[in-house]
């Protein structure tokens, strides 16, 4: 069985202590018991994108996962390639690492997790237990029999749902605030409010500080996803400090850590049993929400990092390099530049580039595909030659976010982009 030794590994290893210890008598060089050491490597890195044929691209996009998110910072790197040097005991770091970053980000407790998707898990699970007394090997196989709902408004329904469904819930769904007031009842366990939904017309229609408000006064617990809602830096501590029970934010995204990594920060009687639901225990939901040493330290480095940084500074230089680009395709005809800031999640500038297709012979999705084809490989804004939530986009537009840029690759994207707005389409 798995964990068990049989009696002949028992014997081995017997035999190498045994002969370890007799050679070390003998003041000879002991059997070797088949552990690897790895000698200190001062070698160049091998390229394993060259190596596996994958292509590297210029990220005009933004934080998003299918682009693999955010590059870290170097000492965020130096901290994960430390922490790969040295075994230690998971749950003791864990443990470590989240009393640090809860005094640095002024909230009573925080862990490190798999990443904002894994953090929404955990918020659940932790919500379902704190309602129930439910233990972690009882989620989600026993959930249906407990108190179970979740209540959401309906424009903050969205994929990330399933992360709270795995731990087998049900999801209530609300629009005005009398529907909210009558959704909360002895089987709510949990509110989820979606931080970048914004009221309006089609939007939600419950804000913020009323939805907090209302579920605490029904002693509902709230999470919020703040997933990707970084920059400005102070929103690490901003809900929390509302009230909210537990919020959750991407660690690859604004704050620049590992990409599989994230927050989830909040009340400390909810975090630790979000913790008693987390690997490595093995009965429990985030059993393969594995966050690894690596990631933890470089979470932990990453927000370290952040703390130094200036939101001004960088939100000057993300301008400066919407400039350069914006400058090197002001000539083409019809060319009309605008920047957008969308007000919460991915808080920076969005370069806009509206112009006549049928003047200037090619549209923005084909322009997408070319310089998606070409090398280096760019990838423009998924919000470009459509509309997209968020972003004030259209089929003329071409939609760029300069964050991710790195040095020098603004001037790329420019000559990139003036090549094939002015060359002759057939």
């Amino acid at each position: 069985m798995p964990g068990q030794d049989t009696e002949s590994q028992l014997s081995r290893r017997k035999f190498i202590g045994l002969s370890s210890a007799a050679a070390a008598a003998l003041g000879i060089a002991p059997l070797s018991s088949g552990a690897t050491t790895f000698p200190e490597d001062t070698s160049s890195p091998d390229d394993y994108y060259a190596k596996l044929g994958v292509a590297k691209i210029i990220n005009a996009a933004g934080t998003y996962t299918y682009l693999t998110a955010a590059c870290m910072p170097p000492q965020v790197q130096r901290a994960v390639a430390q922490a790969a040097l040295h075994p230690v005991r998971l749950k003791d770091l864990q443990l470590a690492a989240g009393e640090y970053l809860a005094k640095k980000l002024h909230c009573e407790a925080a862990m490190v997790t798999s990443g904002a998707s894994a953090a929404l898990t955990l918020a659940t699970a932790a919500c379902i237990a704190s309602t129930n007394g439910a233990r972690p090997q009882d989620i989600p196989e026993d959930v249906n029999r407990m108190k179970n709902e979740v209540v959401v408004q309906k424009a903050h329904r969205y994929e990330y749902d399933h992360a709270m469904l795995l731990c087998g819930v049900r999801i209530k769904e609300v629009v005005t605030l009398e529907d909210y007031k009558q959704a909360l009842g002895p089987n709510t366990v949990m509110t989820n409010f979606f931080n970048a939904a914004e009221p309006g017309p089609d939007g939600a229609q419950i804000d913020r500080e009323t939805w907090l408000r209302v579920a605490h006064e029904h002693g509902v617990p709230c999470h919020n996803d703040a997933a990707a809602d970084m920059p400005p830096i102070e929103n690490l501590w901003k809900y929390t400090g509302m009230g909210f029970d537990l919020v959750c934010f991407s660690g690859g995204k604004g704050i620049r850590g590992p990409q599989n990594a994230g927050l989830l920060l909040g009340k400390k009687h909810f975090i630790d049993l979000a913790v008693a639901n987390n690997n490595p225990n093995s009965d429990a939901v985030g059993r393969g929400m594995k966050v690894a040493k690596e990631q933890i330290v470089g979470m932990v480095a990453a927000v370290d990092w952040l703390l130094e940084q200036s939101d001004e500074k960088n939100q000057a230089e993300y301008m400066r390099l919407t400039n350069v680009i914006a400058d090197a395709v002001k000539n083409v005809p019809t060319m009309k530049s605008t920047v957008f800031m969308p007000p919460i999640a991915n808080h920076v500038p969005h370069l806009l580039l509206s112009y006549d297709a049928t003047v200037v012979g090619i549209t923005p999705q084909q322009v997408q595909d070319k310089l998606r084809s070409q090398t280096p490989s760019i990838e423009l804004n998924p919000a470009t030659g459509n509309s997209s939530r968020g972003i004030p986009s259209d089929e003329n537009t071409i939609v760029i976010s300069t964050w991710m840029l790195q040095p020098g690759e603004a001037e790329i994207v420019g000559r990139s982009l003036r090549a094939v707005l002015t060359m002759k389409h057939t």
